[in-house]
C-alpha cells in the first residue's frame, strides 16, 4: 500500500495527533475525524480536511464547508489532492454523505 501525504504532513502544521503545536492549537479536527478514514487514500479526514469544519487556515480556524468554500479552493493541498486522485477524487457530497453518518453505537441491553 503506498502511503499518501495527509494535509497535516503537506502543510507542515504540527497539528496532528502526538504533532509539536498540538499543546499550542490542540488537534485537528481532520486528524480526528475517523469517518472520512481512507477517503482520497488519507487517514482519518488528512485528504478531505475541507469538507471538515473548525480546520486552520493561515493561523485562523475556519468554519463550516459553506465558509470554507473560497479559502479551500485556493489551498495548495486541496489543488494538490484533486490533481493526485483525478479522475478518482472522492466529490464533496460523496465525504459529505460520510460525515452525516453516525458512528456505530452499541446496542445497550435493558
Amino acid at each position: 500500500m503506498v502511503l499518501k501525504r495527509n494535509c497535516w504532513d503537506f502543510m507542515e502544521c504540527g497539528r496532528e495527533s502526538g504533532g509539536n503545536k498540538v499543546s499550542k492549537t490542540g488537534v485537528c479536527p481532520a486528524a480526528t475525524e475517523q469517518r472520512l478514514d481512507g477517503m482520497n487514500g488519507g487517514t482519518n479526514g488528512g485528504r478531505a480536511c475541507w469538507v471538515v469544519a473548525k480546520t486552520r487556515c493561515n493561523g485562523e480556524v475556519q468554519g463550516t464547508l459553506s465558509s470554507k468554500t473560497a479559502t479551500c479552493g485556493g489551498c495548495n493541498f486541496y489543488n494538490f489532492v484533486q490533481k493526485e486522485e483525478y479522475p478518482d477524487v472522492v466529490p464533496i457530497p460523496n465525504l459529505l454523505s460520510k460525515l452525516n453518518k453516525q458512528p456505530d453505537s452499541p446496542i445497550n441491553p435493558e
